[in-house]
């Protein structure tokens, strides 16, 4: 079914139906809608983080990046796994775009502590930001904690880099 008109579409939303595609109208307002909602809080992720960040610097440890409210503690295994301990060993310091290519497998950790970036995001063209922010990682070793007792473990690096070698 083709429809040329602008239609109304559920909560004040207007758009062209052409071809089968919805093409929303920029000039109509958003409505604003809240929900309450219940959800689990980790209460051991503030500590958790301190630890992290204070074990790396305060900084990235593939950028060195050093703007704290810009970097994140993230779980070499996840949280929610079993093996998953909130401990600094299972930990990396990264800013907010590192910790979201590590967790979507953009990048890879080896247990050597090498980054590898996937082979299809390395032959990817797009800006100054994927070039320098991601692509230029490949090889490169990413920044270690003095103390080896907070250096990440290099089973649980080899773990998710076989997740991030299969693809997630």
């Amino acid at each position: 079914m083709r429809i040329d008109d602008s239609r109304v579409l559920g909560e004040g939303l207007v758009g062209q139906v052409s071809e089968g595609m919805l093409e929303p109208d920029p000039e109509v307002e958003i409505r604003r809608v809240y929900a309450t909602r219940t959800f689990q809080q980790r209460l051991h992720q503030r500590r958790f983080r301190e630890r992290v960040l204070q074990a790396y610097g305060e900084q990235c440890a593939m950028c060195r990046l050093r703007h704290q409210e810009l970097l994140d503690a993230a779980h070499i295994i996840p949280d929610t796994d079993p093996d998953g301990a909130p401990a600094v060993s299972n930990g990396l310091a990264l800013c907010k775009i590192h910790h979201t290519a590590f967790d979507r497998h953009f990048i890879g950790v080896r247990k050597d502590y090498l980054v590898e970036v996937r082979p299809d995001v390395l032959r990817e063209e797009d800006g100054p930001m994927l070039l320098h922010g991601i692509q230029e990682l490949q090889g490169t070793r990413i920044l270690l904690p003095r103390a080896a007792r907070l250096r990440p473990d290099p089973e649980l690096l080899q773990r998710r880099y076989e997740q991030f070698q299969a693809g997630g």
